[in-house]
């Protein structure tokens, strides 16, 4: 939750920041879900340090490792919300795990039938 003297700022200054230009700010701002600026009454966009760093991050992403929007999207939210191959992972071997338990339950039946 954003407080009241959180530091904002215009996207002029978070363009010079980050060395994004301003039009590429507006995109990626429809793009990517995490980058969501607020707005005042008058339309402004404010950015706050956490949304700064959201474009800092997508920036390294496109340059550095050379991916897509998407693919730098995709990398913020397996950031934000833990998501990942390590996981996933453990979420199959748990999967298999329970599936071999029903099957040897169902070799035990099968073979007291017999």
């Amino acid at each position: 939750m954003s407080t009241s003297h959180e530091r904002r700022y215009r996207i002029g200054e978070v363009s010079k920041q980050t060395g994004v230009p301003i039009y590429l700010l507006r995109q990626w701002e429809r793009k990517v879900t995490q980058l969501k600026p607020k707005r005042d009454r008058n339309g402004r966009r404010y950015y706050t340090d956490a949304d700064i760093n959201v474009v800092r991050e997508i920036n390294f992403q496109k340059e550095h490792n050379r991916t897509t929007l998407k693919g730098a999207s995709l990398v913020l939210s397996k950031k934000i919300h833990g998501l990942g191959e390590v996981k996933n992972r453990q979420k199959i071997v748990e999967a298999l795990d329970k599936i071999e338990d029903e099957l040897r339950t169902m070799i035990h039946l099968l073979d007291s039938v017999s």
